[in-house]
């Protein structure tokens, strides 16, 4: 009767060895490394940069506890904080030997210490978050007037293009604050201009003022042009501080968007603050120009005497370029970038969108300049690096451009990533600033962990003395629910807060609560007088409505806490929400297998060790 199938034990036994395999990585703890990682487009993280790195540790008489490349860079592990210190000031010496050009960033992080069999089986530790592990916290403004101010100066570029291919002479467009005035002599003149404009400028509300030879049209932003700007303003500055972010090599950064213009940053595990602000802070914009390709130009200017209205750059691989100063086209005209591959070659290419005026800016250059090259350089800090220069084939227009040559999958990838996310919509400012200790996280671990501790203990001493055997059943369930949903928070990689652990708390007390109920229904079914075994069948089955019933109705709340919050509020949504699903399976199947082990195979049972049996007008029986 109280016997589980093969394959339901075989279940429960699989389940119990997977939990016990990716929870065990949590116990190993972090080893102090060095991340390295590139600073610049043209400089590629590669295997030599793994021999270089190695060579220079090896070099500086510093041991590693292993060394490895990855997507994020190279990472060095040590066992001492101290020689970590070490290890980073050679690699920022061998790789930056001008500090004022780094080519490189070289930042402190936290590995695993998990062996090498568990990392193969994909069984990592969870990710701590800035309560626990210690790291900074920075609050971002984005300047949502410096956006509009970029757009407004965009627009009157876009205007004086349109009126001049239009014929429509003005006396001249200025920007007053957040309007763009444009001066007119002619009432006839201004009404085509406004009837031009109105077709080709949507998101412009125009309005007419002055009189007699001073006549002007008013141009102001709609409101949902306004708002869309705003909005498009912090996705791009939230993309972009991601990609700069994985420079760092920060395990789950929070990175999140905080009334209409602010953004929250938490950076887990970092405590060079100053290189965090520096890595946040940077600008980086994008410029279109000519490669000077004329006879002996780029002779002269290697030997010291670049022509005029030239600059030398260097491309990646090493190649040096001479290009125009003359800027064709920014980085403001770009509206997105995609990889992709080639049509005709199908080779790896980046496809670029441009807004009109780009579009037509670009299709006028590359008519003119057919079979020469041109040069994408990304400025930062004031130096421009050429990401790639390809030859013009033909004119290209319906503002469509490709990016292809010698660029592997890979590269692709990142130049469009680059190109579509390489610099801030709008500027920003840090206006708070935190920093948390890794003391201070570790104090938090050791309290959330013995509170859990002990709250398990209390509740074990509790569960045993008032029901017995039911009760030592009670507990292992319960500790196979703690040993899931450690298990699963790690599978997921999901990061554990401070709420996270007393969700943890939490989910104890309300798992013990389904085996409470079932011991009580099979205590009832005894004192109705129903013999043991049919006791623990009723037990089971009677209880399992009322428990999936409680369980849903907590469900919901903690799936609305979860859709709805953010921050901690969320953290402990997460870790209640999947509590409560592992609860469910340990507290019902996990304990009735093995109160099915250990009376299942028993025909003449008379008595269940389930403690004081109260049965109403009759003297008490007590279950052995």
């Amino acid at each position: 009767m109280n016997r589980y199938p093969l394959w339901k034990n075989l279940t429960i036994v699989i389940a119990l060895v997977l939990g016990f395999i990716y929870t065990l990585p949590n116990f190993f703890g972090e080893s102090p490394a060095v991340q390295l990682s590139s600073a610049k487009a043209t400089i590629k993280v590669e295997d030599k940069t793994l021999a270089r790195a190695e060579a220079t540790l090896k070099a500086a008489g510093i041991e590693h506890d292993g060394i490895q490349l990855d997507s994020n860079g190279v990472k060095a592990r040590f066992h001492s904080t101290d020689t970590q210190l070490k290890a980073k000031d050679a690699l920022e010496k061998a790789f930056n030997p001008d500090a004022s050009d780094p080519q490189y960033v070289v930042a402190l992080n936290l590995l695993s210490a998990s062996p090498r069999w568990l990392t193969n089986l994909h069984a990592l530790p969870m990710y701590l978050g800035l309560d626990l592990r210690g790291g900074v916290h920075f609050l971002l403004q984005v300047d949502m007037k410096g956006a509009l101010t970029k757009r407004l100066d965009n627009v009157a570029a876009d205007l004086r293009t349109l009126l001049r291919d239009k014929n429509i002479r003005h006396a001249g467009i200025s920007r007053e604050g957040e309007r763009l005035v444009i001066k007119f002599r002619e009432a006839e003149t201004r009404e085509k201009a406004k009837n031009t404009l109105s077709d080709q400028q949507p998101d412009l509300a125009l309005l007419e003022t002055g009189e007699g030879d001073d006549l002007k049209l008013s141009a102001t932003l709609k409101v949902e042009a306004i708002k869309r700007l705003q909005e498009f303003a912090l996705k791009q500055n939230i993309q972009t501080l991601h990609n700069r972010i994985n420079e760092l090599g920060v395990a789950e950064p929070v990175i999140q968007q905080q009334g209409a213009d602010r953004i929250v940053v938490q950076l887990p595990g970092v405590q060079d603050t100053a290189k965090a602000k520096d890595i946040l802070g940077r600008t980086a914009t994008l410029e279109v120009r000519m490669v000077d390709d004329s006879t002996g130009a780029l002779e002269a200017a290697l030997s010291g005497n670049p022509p005029f209205g030239t600059e030398l750059y260097t491309e990646r691989g090493a190649q040096k370029l001479l290009l125009k100063k003359q800027v064709v086209l920014t980085g403001d005209r770009l509206t997105d970038a995609q990889p992709g591959f080639d049509n005709q070659t199908q080779e790896p290419a980046v496809h670029l969108t441009l807004d009109s005026a780009g579009a037509r800016i670009f299709k006028e250059i590359t008519r003119e300049n057919v079979g020469k090259r041109m040069a994408i350089l990304l400025i930062e800090k004031g130096k421009g690096e050429v990401v790639t220069a390809p030859v013009i084939r033909s004119e290209i227009g319906g503002g469509r451009v490709q990016i292809s040559g010698k660029m592997t999958t890979t590269e692709a990838n990142d130049v469009a990533l680059l190109l579509r996310a390489g610099s801030l919509a709008a500027p920003m400012d840090i206006v708070e600033e935190r920093t948390i200790g890794p003391s201070l996280g570790a104090e938090n671990i050791k309290k959330g962990f013995h509170s859990t501790m002990w709250g398990f203990a209390a509740i074990a001493l509790f569960m045993i003395l008032y029901y017995q055997l039911f009760g030592a059943v009670s507990v292992v369930a319960l500790a196979s629910n703690l040993l899931f949903l450690i298990a699963l928070l790690s599978l997921l990689q999901a990061t554990l807060t401070l709420p996270g652990i007393a969700a943890i708390a939490l989910t104890l007390g309300m798992a013990i609560d389904a085996n409470v109920l079932i011991n009580e229904r099979i205590r009832e079914e005894l004192r109705a007088g129903v013999s043991p075994q049919v006791a623990i069948t009723e037990g089971y089955e009677r209880a399992f409505g009322t428990i999936l019933d409680s369980n849903i109705t907590t469900l919901i709340a903690g799936l609305a806490l979860l859709i709805f919050g953010s921050g901690p509020v969320r953290g402990f949504a997460v870790v209640h929400c999947l509590g409560i699903l592992t609860s469910i399976f340990s507290s019902v199947v996990v304990s009735r297998g093995i109160v099915n082990l250990i009376y299942g195979n028993r025909k003449k049972l008379t008595t269940l060790a389930i403690g004081q049996v109260w049965k109403p007008g009759i003297s008490t029986a007590k279950g052995e």
